[in-house]
C-alpha cells in the first residue's frame, strides 16, 4: 500500500503532538498526493485500530481523517464507520470529546491548537452525551457505495502479537514514556502488514444430492447379482517413485552428461518397467541431444521402442543430426544389436560421407573421416549392408581421402570384394 519511505513519513507527521493542526495538515499534504492520501488514510485506520499509536499520535491521525475530506461535497467518508466504532469503544474521554467534535460541528479554533494544547483543555471528569449511533450508521449506509458482502466480511491478514513481547505500544498513559515517539520506530514496521487485501469467507458448496433413478436406469446402475469374484486394481498403491526419478534424470540427461550411477538408475529403471520408456519425455526433437550428452542411455532407449509405431520418426532424428562420434556408437550399436531397416543404413551412411565432404576443420575431417571408415568396414564384415548398393559412393568415397590410411584399407576390402 505505502513504500517504506512514504510509512516512515506517515509516522514522522504523527508524530508533532506541540505544533497545530492545521499545520500538520499542511505537511501531511506536501508529502502525500491526491491519489496517496486515501491509501495513508487507510494506514491510519489500521494502526489506530491495531493500537500501534500513542495517545497523541492517535488524535493527530483522526484530525488527518477528517481533514482529508473536510472540502468534500459528499455526504459521507470513508473513514466515518472507524469514528463512530471508537466513539462507543474508547476509554478514554479526551478521545472521544474529540471525535464528537467531527460528527457534528469542528470548533474554528481546533485546527490553530496542537495536540498537547487540546489535552490540557478537555476535563478529565466530564463524560461527553454520545448521540444516537445507529441513526449515524444508517445515514452512512444510505450514502456510501454498495460493498461485495463478501469482502465486506473478510479479515485483515495480518494478526499482531498481543503479548507482553510483541504489544507495540505501551498500554499504561501514566508512563512518562507513553509519549516518547522512539517506540514505534524502534518496531521495525513493515509496509506488507498494512494492506486492504482480506482473508474472506469461503463459499459453502454443498454436494448436489443424487436424483432419483428412472425404471429404465434401475438396470444397469442396481445390478440384481453382485459379481463372483471382486475385480482387483493391481496398480493401486504401486511405487511409482521410480518413474518420477525416471522422468527427472530424463530432463537432466537431454541437457548434460549424467554421472555413471544417476544413468544407471535410468538403465535399470527402463529394464525393470518396459513402458517407462513411452512416459520418460523422450520426443524425437531432444533425441539428438540425448545422443550427444550420454549415447549408452540412447542405445538403451532406442531398443525399447523398437516396437514403437513412432520409431521412424526417431531413426529421421538420428539421420538428420550432425555426424559425431557419438551418433556413429548409437547407430553401430543397434546395427549388431537388432536389424535395422536398410532405408535409415543407407540414408545414415550418405550423411555420413556428406557431412566429411563439406567440413571446413583439416583435423576434424581427417578424425570423422577414419570414424566413418572404422564404421562402414565394420558394417561390411559383419554382412550388415549389401555393399552393391552403396559400392559407387563409398569408392568416391574412398578415393577422395585416399591419404588417410584407414580410407586407403577400405577401398582395398572394395576392390576385394568386387573380384
Amino acid at each position: 500500500m505505502l513504500s517504506q519511505q512514504e510509512l516512515d513519513n506517515l509516522l514522522t507527521i504523527l508524530k508533532e503532538p506541540n505544533k497545530p493542526f492545521e499545520q500538520i495538515a499542511q505537511t501531511f499534504y506536501r508529502s502525500f498526493t491526491k491519489p496517496d492520501q486515501f491509501k495513508a488514510g487507510c494506514v491510519i485506520c489500521m494502526l489506530i485500530q491495531d493500537n500501534l499509536l500513542t495517545q497523541t499520535q492517535r488524535l493527530v491521525g483522526f484530525y488527518l481523517l477528517y481533514d482529508i475530506y473536510r472540502q468534500e461535497t459528499e455526504a459521507t467518508t470513508p473513514f466515518v464507520p472507524l469514528v463512530l466504532e471508537m466513539v462507543e469503544t474508547t476509554n478514554d474521554m479526551a478521545e472521544r470529546k474529540f471525535l464528537l467534535q467531527f460528527l457534528s460541528s469542528l470548533p474554528k479554533e481546533l485546527p490553530k491548537q496542537s495536540v498537547q494544547g487540546f489535552l490540557q483543555s478537555c476535563d478529565p471528569a466530564e463524560d461527553p452525551v454520545i448521540p444516537d449511533m445507529d441513526a449515524l450508521r444508517r445515514m452512512h449506509q444510505e450514502s456510501a457505495p454498495v460493498v461485495n458482502s463478501a469482502q465486506a466480511l473478510g479479515l485483515r491478514p495480518v494478526i499482531n502479537d498481543k503479548s507482553d513481547e510483541g504489544y507495540w505500544v505501551p498500554s499504561d498513559p501514566s508512563r512518562e514514556d507513553f509519549d516518547d515517539l522512539s517506540g514505534v520506530s524502534d518496531l521495525q514496521l513493515k509496509p506488507e502488514e498494512l494492506t486492504l487485501l482480506s482473508l474472506e469467507p469461503a463459499w459453502a458448496r454443498p454436494v448436489p444430492p443424487l436424483l432419483e433413478a428412472t425404471v429404465d436406469e434401475v438396470f444397469w446402475l442396481s445390478p440384481s447379482q453382485l459379481l463372483s469374484e471382486p475385480l482387483w486394481d493391481y496398480t493401486m498403491c504401486a511405487d511409482t517413485s521410480l518413474g518420477a526419478e525416471v522422468r527427472e534424470l530424463f530432463a537432466k540427461a537431454v541437457k548434460t552428461q549424467l554421472p555413471a550411477d544417476q544413468a544407471q538408475v535410468i538403465i535399470d529403471g527402463l529394464g525393470q518397467d518396459v513402458k517407462l520408456v513411452y512416459h520418460c519425455g523422450l520426443t524425437p526433437k531432444k533425441l539428438p541431444e540425448l545422443v550427444e550428452h550420454n549415447p549408452q542411455i540412447a542405445i538403451e532407449v532406442l531398443l525399447k521402442l523398437m516396437g514403437s509405431s513412432q520409431i521412424s520418426n526417431y531413426f529421421q532424428a538420428l539421420v538428420n543430426m550432425d555426424m559425431s562420434l557419438h551418433s556413429l556408437e548409437v547407430v553401430n550399436k543397434l546395427t549388431t544389436a537388432v536389424d535395422l531397416p536398410h532405408e535409415f543404413i543407407h540414408l545414415y551412411i550418405s550423411n555420413c560421407i556428406s557431412s566429411c565432404e563439406n567440413i571446413k576443420d583439416k583435423y576434424m575431417q581427417n578424425r570423422l573421416v577414419r570414424l566413418v571408415c572404422v564404421f562402414l568396414t565394420s558394417l561390411i564384415k559383419h554382412k550388415i549392408i549389401n555393399v552393391k548398393e552403396l559400392f559407387i559412393e563409398v569408392q568416391a568415397f574412398c578415393i577422395e581421402f585416399s591419404r588417410i590410411g584407414e580410407a586407403a584399407s577400405l577401398f582395398r576390402l572394395l576392390k576385394n570384394l568386387e573380384r
